[in-house]
């Protein structure tokens, strides 16, 4: 599959499971919270902000995380180049 047609179909599954998550927070026979929470992790994996609802404290450790990361690998990456 190709990359645009996947990007394609994840935002669209996203946005599909949100949209039933909001109108099934008012109709008494679809769960809303369920339908937005897989929404909203289907959306995560695009979106930092979907990531940073879903896991508040989760979501900035691992930007933390990957900033720390990106900063090792540069170092590594100059070692190397030394050596």
């Amino acid at each position: 599959m190709q990359a645009g047609t996947k990007r394609i179909l994840v935002l669209f599954a996203g946005w599909s499971f949100v949209l039933l998550g909001i109108v099934g927070l008012f109709l008494p026979f679809l769960q809303g919270v369920l339908f937005l929470l897989v929404g909203l992790i289907i959306l995560s994996s695009r979106y930092a902000w979907a990531r940073h609802l879903l896991f508040p404290k989760v979501g900035g450790v691992a930007d933390q995380a990957a900033a720390k990361a990106t900063t090792w690998l540069k170092r590594l990456s100059r070692q190397r180049d030394t050596d």
